[in-house]
């Protein structure tokens, strides 16, 4: 059975705001406080490369939820798009003029933002507790607000 597409926001020209709510798929409550810290580190980081303001999050024993607000693309500019990928994969990398515009839809991609933080948190999470397999349950709910 296909997945129901995620409603998003799209050619309005307008920010757009999402609740979004992530549930790990482990038993209990498996972060502590330095997770949590980590966490919060994460999702810091992930919003100054992308084009997405932390209205508020809120990071529990088992689950997260973010309130976002997410630019479109069209917001960005050229150098706008530059900057947020040397912020991503650091000064030295050459931006491949070629791929800007994929950047820029990228940099403004609700569902890329969080598989970073995601994908970021849970390589950190597996290291520190010597495990491998998946951290997270289910895709992320995302609510438009």
């Amino acid at each position: 059975m296909p997945r129901i597409p995620r409603m998003v926001v799209t050619d309005s020209g307008q920010k757009a705001a999402y609740h979004v709510i992530s549930r790990t798929a482990l038993d209990g409550l498996p972060f502590k406080k330095v997770e949590k810290d980590e966490l919060v580190s994460i999702i810091k980081r992930f919003s100054m490369v992308y084009a997405v303001d932390v209205l508020g999050y809120a990071i529990m024993g088992n689950h997260i939820h973010l309130l976002v607000e997410v630019s479109p693309g069209a917001m960005l500019t050229d150098e706008e798009v530059r900057r947020r990928f040397q912020l991503l994969y650091g000064k030295e990398a050459e931006f491949p003029e070629g791929r800007l515009s994929d950047y820029r839809e990228r940099f403004s991609s609700l569902s890329e933002h969080v598989k970073d933080i995601k994908q970021s948190f849970s390589h950190f999470y597996n290291k520190r507790k010597k495990r491998k397999g998946t951290l997270w349950g289910e895709r992320f709910k995302s609510v438009i607000r």
